[in-house]
């Protein structure tokens, strides 16, 4: 297979979801590679496509490209891949959970960006850690050189493997998002401004930077203070924060319980 130098690496996006929206503009402003067209079911979400790409609901009109990424949710993968089975790029998609196996393809690869994106919140994508799967050494070279053009950290791990730190990400991420959520309301319900708790969130994320979050755990259920936790446990009227609260303390204890 012959090498393909960046800036003649042409693609074609599939999708137009909260992860397609990034990729598309991280490439286009930090890559020498050319976006062909982005095809997508939702005719109004391509509307933010159309004055920088060709853009296509039609499946017989997806063009021929070097590269295809699938951006588009889990459950659909497998069958956008199969409108790709007579293209002779390499398929990849995007997802953090989904097998590469999944692929219809004969050349497919997986290109996961492990970020959380949201349509109007901009991404520092270079701080983006990319992990890819490849089945050859050529397809891994090529988006080696994609990656490489938009972020610093670049991993080459398998489908368990992903699916694994995709667990962790869910940890890190969407619960502790929810967490905030739970105390945004907590401040609401006494007219408190949720603004006031935002250095403490920056200082947590920044001191597991320099400690092992078991080591940089504080709080009531660390120091086994019963009397906060049960005080706490009966300002919560509402029962699912009431039982996040209960079912948390409890794990928190149990993991320093041998420290006793």
């Amino acid at each position: 297979m012959k090498f393909i130098p960046l800036d003649m690496l042409t693609i074609v996006l599939l999708g137009t979801g909260n992860v397609a929206v990034h990729l598309f503009h991280a490439i286009r402003s930090a890559s020498s590679a050319q976006i062909l067209q982005v095809y997508g079911r939702n005719s109004d979400a391509l509307e933010n496509f159309k004055s920088q790409s060709a853009v296509t609901t039609v499946p017989e009109s997806i063009v021929q490209a070097d590269l295809y990424i699938m951006a588009v949710k889990d459950d659909a993968i497998a069958e956008v891949s199969l409108l790709l089975k007579a293209k002779k790029g390499l398929v990849a998609h995007t997802s953090g959970s989904v097998p590469l196996t999944r692929l219809a393809n004969k050349r497919r690869a997986v290109f996961y960006p492990l970020q959380t994106f949201t349509k109007g919140i901009p991404v520092d994508f270079s701080a983006v850690p990319i992990c890819l799967e490849t089945e050859s050494k050529e397809d891994s070279q090529l988006l080696e050189g994609l990656a490489a053009s938009l972020s610093q950290t670049i991993c080459h791990i398998n489908s368990e493997q992903r699916l694994q730190l995709h667990l962790a990400a869910i940890f890190a991420n969407n619960f502790t998002n929810y967490l905030y959520y739970l105390a945004e309301d907590v401040c609401k319900d006494e007219g408190l401004n949720f603004e006031l708790l935002f250095p403490l969130i920056q200082e947590t994320a920044k001191k597991i930077r320099f400690l092992p979050p078991k080591m940089a755990q504080t709080g009531p259920a660390r120091r086994r203070d019963t009397s906060t936790i049960l005080k706490h446990l009966d300002m919560l009227s509402n029962p699912v924060p009431r039982k996040v609260y209960e079912v948390l303390s409890h794990a928190i204890q149990k993991m320093y319980e041998k420290e006793l």
